[in-house]
């Protein structure tokens, strides 16, 4: 028997088997009326509401529906009303300006858009053939009314989720429902996730669909904690207030709770019971002896791209490692990890990280030169360079294009900023490559102190010195007040090299 995937089988367990079980607590604190507690019954018959309400307006299986919006319970149920009855889900970058959601909108050819009432006026400009406000009653049918029957394609496309444009424009990536349900599923088993646990929406929904966490923590009866707006006491006080045991974050979540719990009174909240599942950029080994000794939580790497569902590797710490020091554990855990089951990993001849697995996209939205490019020869081509070890266990050295040709020689630029962040004065750090008329390129280190700290442009220099070869430490420093991220926490390091590579070409940008 062969049954399709589907999105909507997640919650239909969910309201089978969970139906009275509290499935979502939306955000108290929001623009838009709070939906409050909703059980998995009540956010299932909201999903059919939305979708009897796309019956009535026309929009059909295939259509696209693009929503811009942080995090919320009205978000999380278009991942069901609208994907999971045949219709597309667009979810857009909420922090976007409004151009770039105009052309996210035209370009996926959505026929509505829904935007959060805080987005209302700055995308006032960005419209569809359907426009509606979040919070409105008209995104809903009347009760009673049931939707339509779409008969499930696994292979049909289920949401397209824009690339971050860390390189370039934004790409769409069609997600079927097929690469929903694998990561779905290997996500929830790789983490050990259970109806005991309780999850923290820390990473944005729109962001790789939340990593397929909705779906996950759906199928499997989890309660899910909405949290709009990221803040570090405000993570450790949902965690003691609904007793969280799981949430997954990029590094820079990571230190804004490190932050907030150093002015935490009282025991941390979560010790001993919460996993942080950490992807984005691998973070210094000193934060994950920090996670695992302050706060008390396990920290489990992963590595995957919105153009893998995300997951290709995970990195849990294994009983073999259970008597090392934390800082030798530490130096296993930044390393990408193993791949997940299905995933196959292997690295060309020069060196960029490929896969193959039920989890990689369908391809890119009316971008069929690019979908050949990325899919060349049957393997998905990563952009990230790495190495495999003799345990399958796959470490990213840089992006292709953030690798560092210094006359010759190829420097890791995430290797360096390891080193950097290791120095007590160091709060950020992003290493790039400039101009040199002697080496061709050679390397800067753009550089945020903690606060209350001092250091030197030498101090910082001959720290590297001590510890790296000396072609790989950076011969100049900078230091900023902040160094401007991506909303999912990336540094774009194309921006931040831009200004020194005025009026010149780099090989890659």
């Amino acid at each position: 028997m062969l049954v399709p995937f589907n999105v909507s089988d997640f919650l239909y367990r969910a309201e089978t088997v969970y139906g009275g079980r509290i499935g979502i607590v939306d955000e108290p604190d929001q623009p838009a009326p709070s939906l409050g507690e909703l059980t998995y019954a009540e956010l299932a018959m909201l999903a059919r509401r939305q979708a009897a309400r796309l019956d009535e307006l026309g929009i059909a299986p295939g259509d696209r529906v693009a929503i811009v919006s942080q995090n919320s319970a009205r978000l999380l149920v278009s991942f069901f009303g609208v994907a999971g009855t045949g219709r597309v889900l667009v979810p857009v970058n909420f922090r976007l300006r409004p151009d770039e959601v105009a052309y996210i909108v035209r370009h996926s050819g959505a026929r509505m858009l829904l935007v959060d009432p805080e987005l209302d006026d700055a995308l006032a400009e960005v419209g569809a053939e359907f426009r509606l406000v979040l919070g409105d009653d008209d995104l809903y049918a009347a009760e009673g009314i049931d939707p339509t029957p779409w008969e499930a394609d696994e292979n049909a496309t289920a949401t397209l989720n824009y690339t971050s444009g860390t390189t370039a424009r934004p790409k769409g990536v069609q997600i079927t429902h097929r690469n929903i349900w694998t990561n779905a599923l290997t996500m929830g088993l790789h983490l050990g996730v259970t109806d005991r646990d309780v999850y923290l929406h820390t990473l944005p929904m729109f962001h790789a669909n939340g990593w397929g966490m909705p779906f996950v923590a759906a199928g499997l009866g989890v309660p899910q904690i909405v949290l709009r707006k990221i803040d570090g006491a405000e993570i450790l006080r949902r965690i003691e207030q609904h007793r969280v045991t799981c949430l997954c974050a990029a590094p820079a979540v990571v230190a804004a709770v490190l932050e907030a719990a150093n002015t935490w009174e009282g025991d941390i909240p979560g010790r001993d019971r919460v996993r942080i599942v950490v992807a984005g950029a691998p973070p210094p080994t000193k934060t994950i002896v920090r996670v695992e000794q302050e706060l008390g939580w396990e920290f489990i790497q992963i590595y995957g791209l919105t153009e893998t569902s995300p997951l290709l590797t995970v990195n849990r710490s294994r009983s073999e490692w259970d008597d090392l020091p934390p800082e030798d554990r530490a130096a296993k855990l930044v390393r990408a990890g193993a791949p997940a089951i299905g995933v196959q990993l292997n690295v060309d001849a020069t060196g960029e990280v490929l896969a193959r697995s039920n989890v990689v996209l369908d391809g890119y939205w009316k971008q069929p030169e690019e979908t050949a490019e990325a899919l060349d020869g049957g393997w998905f081509h990563t952009g990230d360079g790495g190495t495999i070890d003799g345990n399958g266990y796959l470490t990213i050295s840089d992006r292709k294009k953030d690798v560092i040709i210094t006359g010759g020689e190829n420097v890791s630029s995430i290797e360096v900023e390891d080193c950097l962040f290791s120095h007590p004065a160091v709060a950020e750090v992003a290493v790039i490559a400039v101009p040199s008329e002697k080496w061709g390129e050679t390397i800067k280190a753009l550089v945020v102190l903690a606060p209350g700290t001092q250091a030197t442009e030498a101090e910082l220099i001959g720290w590297c010195k001590e510890r790296l070869a000396g072609y790989k430490s950076p011969t100049s420093v900078e230091f900023r007040a902040a160094l401007a991220r991506n909303a999912t926490g990336k540094l774009q390091k194309f921006k931040l090299r831009a200004p020194y590579w005025e009026g010149r070409e780099r090989d890659g940008d």
